[in-house]
């Protein structure tokens, strides 16, 4: 995808060293556009804790890449089990995370030390490529979605929450997908983009790509969308997921079940947009079963913002003593969800539904 007609994924090697990883830091977003460097298995680390990446398949990239830059250090079987587990140990609900550095030691367990840097860099990059194929093979299923939407003079509106666009993976994005593809091929559309308290994402983040894409937009708060459901203003609802059960069940980020009751009251399509890099084939109930992240209750009692002067401030926005809580996912059951989109097409949301896509996993 593009800034100001500038391609870029959200995770490359360095073109000098071909050995350093960049990211984007999306904690940054949307006041300026900065480029880190990443030399260490540290910094892979912070990076995907701190939240300077995010999205479920940039997560699993970047682990891959912070595998590669540990083995920098210690290529032994030992000192590599150990990375990844501290590389695994960074969020819990994204299941790419685990998925990215199982394929990654996979592949290592049976290479000699010797080779491992090489051979993870090569696994790593093709993580990559195989992400942005996915999810542009995503875009295309999904487009006539869209296209079956369209009615005469005006827009078909789209509802989405939290950043589920190129940012949140190496390219394209997966709910975003399908936006992007209808949108280079002319439709006419207009996305509803959820604030996604209390970090912001869809304000920060979808609002600011999708405005550089040229994308048309509004951002609405959060509790707003069952608004525009009841009164018409909605044609489909396309989300993204960290993680999707084998049934179904998708967790993604809070207020996402909301939404999906909101959806299936005014009978508005919901779907669910995932690469099988999110699928979770050993879990059944999501709702059970995914474990949920809890973070920092800063998030919910401060916001960053720009100030009138152009400067950008943090401020306290809850009474003092007040605590908060603040469950980063909520999963939405199967039974709230059309159906899924990902690379190998449409499915309902149930277990024989995915299972029709990926024979394999019977």
């Amino acid at each position: 995808m593009k800034i100001d007609g500038i391609p870029y994924r959200t995770v490359w090697l360095d073109a000098g060293d071909r050995w350093s990883v960049h990211i984007l830091d999306q904690t940054r977003l949307p006041w300026s556009l900065d480029v880190v460097r990443l030399t260490t298995r540290d910094e892979a680390a912070h990076a995907i804790k701190s939240m300077q990446i995010r999205g479920a398949p940039l997560i699993g990239a970047v682990a891959a890449y912070g595998l590669c830059l540990a083995l920098r250090a210690d290529p032994s079987t030992e000192a590599m089990e150990s990375d990844a587990a501290l590389l695994n140990a960074t969020r819990p609900t994204a299941v790419n995370l685990r998925w990215a550095l199982d394929r990654m030691l996979t592949r290592l367990r049976n290479t000699p030390a010797a080779e491992r840097v090489a051979t993870a860099y090569a696994e790593a990059a093709l993580i990559a490529d195989e992400d942005a194929e996915r999810n542009e093979t995503i875009g295309r299923f999904g487009l006539p979605l869209i296209q079956t939407a369209v009615r005469p003079g005006r827009p078909v509106n789209i509802l989405t929450h939290c950043n589920a666009g190129w940012l949140a993976t190496v390219d394209w994005g997966t709910a975003l997908a399908p936006i992007y593809t209808a949108f280079n091929a002319g439709l006419d559309l207009h996305v509803w983009v959820d604030e996604t308290r209390p970090r912001n994402q869809g304000a920060a983040l979808t609002a600011w790509e999708l405005g550089k894409h040229g994308v048309p937009h509004t951002v609405v708060a959060d509790n707003a969308g069952g608004h525009f459901m009841q009164h018409g203003m909605v044609d489909l609802v396309i989300v993204g997921a960290d993680r999707v059960s084998r049934t179904g069940d998708a967790a993604n980020k809070i207020g996402t079940y909301l939404k999906a009751l909101a959806a299936h009251d005014n009978n508005v399509p919901f779907w669910v947009a995932v690469p099988s890099s999110t699928i979770d084939w050993m879990l059944s109930d999501g709702v059970a079963d995914i474990p949920i992240e809890e973070r920092a209750a800063s998030e919910v009692t401060d916001m960053t913002g720009r100030l009138p002067d152009g400067s950008i401030a943090t401020m306290r926005i809850v009474a003092d003593g007040s605590p908060a809580a603040n469950p980063a996912f909520d999963v939405t059951p199967a039974r709230l969800i059309t159906g899924l989109i990902t690379e190998r097409g449409l499915c309902p949301a149930t277990a024989d539904g995915l299972l029709g896509l990926f024979p394999e996993r019977r």
